[in-house]
């Protein structure tokens, strides 16, 4: 059995594997805080805005793409804004749907989505400010998916089953809107923002102002051919997007550069380690044997900074085929530090409010993104060049 805690087994046993589920978003929150003796020092910091809380939702992939796209308007233009996350996810659920009942339930159905979703309804749908769209009721401070799930799922299954018996009506969408409408709230056509009158589009397109062309998704599997297109092969890619597939060493090496050029990153990882601990706010690899690690040694790896391991392709990919490596949560990272040994990290923005040792932050070694990220989220301007031109056709991304 793979070296999971018991609450991703149980994920893994029920055939689902959404995006940071309840049970292991629980699992990490609570995990022990040795207060440990780690002293960080920023060296490089985006502009980012303020950490939220996504509740109990699986929707990290839209908190952390969204992020990211206000990390891009900062970029642009220095006015930050709170961007409607939830609105991103009603429409990921509605396009999910669609092709649930049309592959007759031959995808994964769950909260779980993928960094891509958020540019593609970004395009499709446009924007919303928070203030205009929070997906909560009157009353409700946090969202909580479960009830609408609860009524999703079984919907979709009886739309696949009745297809199997004769057309369904023109209309059968509407179901998925009744569900989401009474759970999420209607959609605004129009509202007010700061004095003006929007839609969804006219939001996107005149404050927000962001090309959605801009934007590159990318991997690395050793499975694949480098500087091409591919399917990756994770539940969690529902609308069976391609990445661009790179090296091991160019994931990071082209995150090192969006940072040193001011832009901020989407990242999707493996957070269900035991090296990596949300409470104390710092992941890593330990060297020691990552297939028998010890009780003895688990207590003794947030007590202060330690040496990573070396990671290799080989590593990288036999975690990903073996299924070690899993695609459980998606976080933005926002700069680079240093510890008081001359370490370095990432500074990693979570979704789960400022509820650990940094306040909703994270401190994330080199060698773990390149050990257990499955894609990265940047723009294409945050790309060395010498990557872009190896991409192929390179005329897709603008070159």
């Amino acid at each position: 059995m793979k070296k999971k805690s018991i609450q991703l087994m149980l994920i893994l046993s029920m055939g689902s594997m959404m995006f940071a589920q309840d049970n292991l978003i629980n699992s990490l929150k609570n995990n022990h805080s040795e207060n440990a003796n780690f002293k960080f020092t920023i060296i490089k910091e985006v502009g980012n805005t303020s950490i939220k809380n996504q509740g109990s939702s699986g929707t990290c992939w839209s908190y952390s793409g969204n992020s990211f796209l206000e990390s891009e308007k900062i970029k642009k233009d220095k006015k930050p804004l709170d961007l409607a996350e939830i609105f991103t996810a009603r429409n990921s659920y509605y396009d999910k749907a669609k092709l649930y009942v049309l592959n007759s339930g031959a995808i994964n159905w769950g909260d779980g989505g993928e960094l891509h979703d958020v540019i593609n309804m970004y395009k499709k749908y446009g924007a919303l400010p928070q203030e205009a769209y929070t997906g909560l009721k009157p009353g409700q401070l946090k969202n909580d998916f479960s009830g609408m799930q609860a009524k999703l799922k079984p919907a979709l299954d009886s739309l696949v089953a009745a297809s199997q018996k004769h057309p369904l009506s023109d209309n059968w969408l509407s179901v998925v809107d009744d569900i989401l409408d009474s759970y999420l709230g209607k959609v605004p056509a129009n509202f007010s923002y700061e004095g003006k009158q929007y839609t969804p589009k006219t939001f996107a397109n005149e404050v927000v102002g962001i090309n959605p062309e801009d934007y590159v998704e990318i991997s690395s599997y050793k499975d694949y051919p480098y500087y091409q297109k591919f399917v990756v092969p994770i539940p969690d890619n529902w609308s069976h997007d391609s990445d661009w597939n790179v090296p091991m060493a160019d994931l990071t090496r082209i995150i090192d550069y969006a940072l040193d050029k001011g832009y901020s990153v989407g990242w999707a990882t493996d957070v269900s380690e035991p090296y990596f601990s949300y409470k104390n706010g710092v992941a890593y690899v330990p060297d020691v044997d990552l297939d028998h690690i010890t009780p003895e040694m688990r207590k003794d790896f947030f007590t202060g900074p330690k040496p990573d391991k070396q990671i290799t392709e080989e590593m990288r990919q036999r975690a990903l085929n073996n299924l070690s490596t899993t695609d459980d949560h998606g976080m933005q990272i926002v700069g680079l530090a240093k510890d008081q040994t001359g370490k370095e990290y990432y500074v990693v923005k979570n979704s789960w409010g400022v509820t650990n040792d940094f306040d909703g932050y994270l401190y994330v070694s080199r060698p773990y993104v390149q050990y257990k990220s499955t894609a990265i989220l940047v723009n294409k301007k945050g790309i060395p060049k010498d990557v872009l031109k190896k991409l192929k056709p390179s005329k897709e991304i603008g070159l």
